[in-house]
């Protein structure tokens, strides 16, 4: 005799046992606080690159193909990095950016300046330009070009690698969900994947022109909805949905 079927009457998210259900809100909700402070993150850095609070296709262009009417450092000194001097720090430090950052002015007066208001962060965190040596600052005073190839690179694959992590382990945990069509179910499921190459690879097209800003806004905004919408689903059906007691049988089989 064959032995009979195992029972996975249970294999769905109202259903599932306590401690599955401990091991996936515990994920979604970790996952769900660290994608807020992400978003918190991106407003504190490319939301201010044009100088204004909020993002805005500006910043989206001014932190990929650049403000390329002036230097790095004088759109961070505007944007991002205001609050790190006085006003009319800021504008000499950009009025001697936009003169050619003569050396001749480095040792006298500008070295001072950096090392009073900068070099407490540049000079210490990896990975950002030191700011006690002069060619560094050099670099930075440069027309403005946005992100440069090498750092596009590092963050692309670092995203790339990092948020499909996520996606997948938030669609595995979805695609548990019972009473959402099965079409429905796998392009929420897909979404995410898609939006997030759209998302990179804009990245590298604003660089080439500013024209595919829109396309970092189109990919960021349509993988943040359909994380939401999984994340929304499964925590209703784990939680609420449960409460009436119904058996609704293997998830993955009424997808077949």
């Amino acid at each position: 005799m064959k032995p009979a079927p195992p029972n996975l009457a249970w294999l769905n998210l109202p259903n599932m046992p306590a401690a599955i259900k401990a091991l996936f809100a515990g994920y979604l909700l970790v996952i769900g606080l660290g994608l807020c402070m992400a978003g918190l993150q991106i407003m504190l850095t490319h939301g201010l690159a044009d100088g204004k609070t909020g993002l805005s296709i500006d910043d989206i262009v001014y932190s990929y193909y650049g403000d390329r009417s002036g230097s790095k450092l004088a759109s961070k000194l505007n944007g991002s990095m205001k609050d790190k001097a006085p006003l009319e720090v800021r504008q000499d430090i950009v009025k001697w950016a936009q003169n050619g950052s003569p050396e001749s002015e480095w040792e006298p007066h500008y070295k001072a300046v950096f090392a009073q208001y900068c070099v407490m962060c540049h000079s210490q965190i990896p990975g950002i330009p030191d700011f006690t040596k002069f060619e560094e600052v050099k670099k930075a005073a440069a027309l403005n070009e946005g992100a440069t190839v090498e750092g596009l690179t590092r963050v692309s694959h670092i995203h790339l690698f990092g948020i499909a992590f996520i996606f997948f382990f938030v669609g595995f945990i979805f695609s548990f969900a019972v009473n959402v069509p099965k079409k429905l179910k796998i392009l929420v499921i897909a979404f995410p994947f898609g939006f997030l190459i759209m998302d990179v690879f804009s990245w590298w097209l604003t660089k080439l022109s500013p024209s595919f800003a829109w396309l970092t806004i189109i990919g960021g905004i349509g993988y943040s909805a359909a994380s939401a919408y999984m994340w929304v689903v499964s925590m209703y059906q784990m939680f609420i949905l449960s409460r009436n007691g119904k058996v609704y049988g293997n998830a993955w089989e009424s997808d077949l």
